[in-house]
């Protein structure tokens, strides 16, 4: 009796304190401050801090609630509302590599293609085979040497890259405030539903996203909303991707701010993107402690690489390293002559970080390695008083 009474204690405990980290974790939008009444931070923000109630992050446990607080605060500010999966509804179709992807949601349905290509079959490929979803305009021949297939589609089939809201997620959604980015990101997603269903070569276990520019800032919102995710490759993504808000380095030459994203493609993102109360470094950090790895062109200013690989790759990595997966995030320099925007041999450089994550093959390449640019520690000062892990 007194034994069936212990249990009953320890389980009534368990549930009342999972109630109270429910409660705790909650967040509601109805707090959300507007833009304009965001506090301004002049470094990157204390990923360890609520934004809301400013209480310090003590625990693993209260960087689950962080980090569901900071996945309110970029699509409440940046992203829009990631539609809730659970209402819809996915059907594949595959006629040899081809799937056709038809999604059901609230009365609507509506359809997109995507295609599948296989790498060699050989000593070293057989089995099932890892997949790297992309909307095309990437390298193939490096992903299917390294013994992985590709899924890939047109963006205009999902959300068109402008104003103009046709294709299929428009479709289903077009009466919400939702950037074309997380438009995209959804694309990916509901590919790997498809492949999921129809595809069994495939290990839906291994999976990574990857794209470049405009593409890499939807291959990092795809690796943040959907946690199959295994890897992340955003490259040469720049502002509203890897590139930070706040650090600007261009004394070669100008790079990408919220301003040219406002007059050119304000659609990208929802319509209330204004002030931050979040940095890059705090989208990459939402991946944690999956892998993401970016590759920067050391010219390519317009994507403020000096941003991307000192300050970003600084601040998200103390992150990491917190929870112990510090060898889960890596950058890649491209050096003269193909250091401008997306250039081919990034694709080859990033294979042994692939060939780790996805074959647990070892890498003697430095994927820490951030010259020629100096390290920006005074970016996040907050770095050398973080939680106790």
């Amino acid at each position: 009796m007194l034994r069936l009474l212990c249990s009953l204690f320890l389980l009534a405990t368990a549930v009342l304190s999972n109630a109270a980290a429910i409660t705790r974790c909650a967040v509601s939008r109805a707090d959300l401050p507007q833009p304009s009444d965001l506090p301004i931070i002049h470094t990157l923000p204390d990923p360890f801090t609520f934004r809301l109630s400013n209480r310090r992050v003590r625990s693993r446990a209260d960087w689950e609630c962080r980090r569901e607080e900071l996945m309110t605060l970029v699509q409440q500010y940046l992203y829009g509302y990631y539609p809730d999966h659970s209402r819809e509804r996915v059907l594949a179709h595959r006629t040899g590599n081809n799937l056709t992807i038809t999604v059901h949601a609230e009365g609507k349905s509506a359809t997109f293609p995507a295609t599948l290509t296989f790498p060699p079959r050989n000593a070293t490929h057989f089995g099932r085979v890892p997949v790297v979803i992309n909307p095309g305009s990437i390298e193939n021949t490096p992903f299917l040497e390294s013994g992985v297939a590709l899924a890939t589609f047109d963006v205009s089939t999902v959300a068109v890259d402008s104003t103009a809201r046709t294709g299929a997620f428009w479709t289903l959604y077009g009466d919400r405030d939702i950037g074309t980015l997380t438009a995209w990101a959804w694309a990916h997603h509901r590919i790997l539903d498809a492949i999921e269903q129809v595809v069994p070569k495939i290990d839906t276990s291994r999976v990574g996203v990857v794209g470049c520019s405009r593409f890499g800032k939807a291959a990092l919102a795809a690796g943040i909303f959907d946690e199959r995710i295994k890897l992340s490759l955003p490259l040469s993504s720049g502002a509203e991707g890897i590139g930070p808000w706040r650090y600007y380095y261009e004394s070669q030459g100008a790079a990408e701010k919220i301003n040219n994203i406002f007059g050119g493609f304000p659609y990208w993102s929802n319509s209330v993107l204004g002030e931050l109360p979040f940095d890059a470094h705090q989208l990459v950090s939402l991946i944690a402690p999956r892998a993401v790895l970016w590759d920067e062109g050391q010219e390519d200013w317009w994507t403020n690489p000096e941003g991307s690989i000192s300050v970003t790759f600084g601040g998200a990595k103390v992150v990491y390293d917190w929870l112990d997966a510090g060898e889960n995030i890596g950058v890649h320099v491209r050096h003269p002559p193909d250091d401008g925007h997306c250039g081919d041999t990034g694709y080859y450089a990033i294979q042994p970080f692939l060939q780790k994550v996805f074959f647990g093959t070892p890498t003697t390449v430095n994927f820490s390695d951030i010259s020629p640019f100096p390290a920006h520690p005074e970016a996040y000062p907050w770095a050398s008083a973080t939680p106790r892990p």
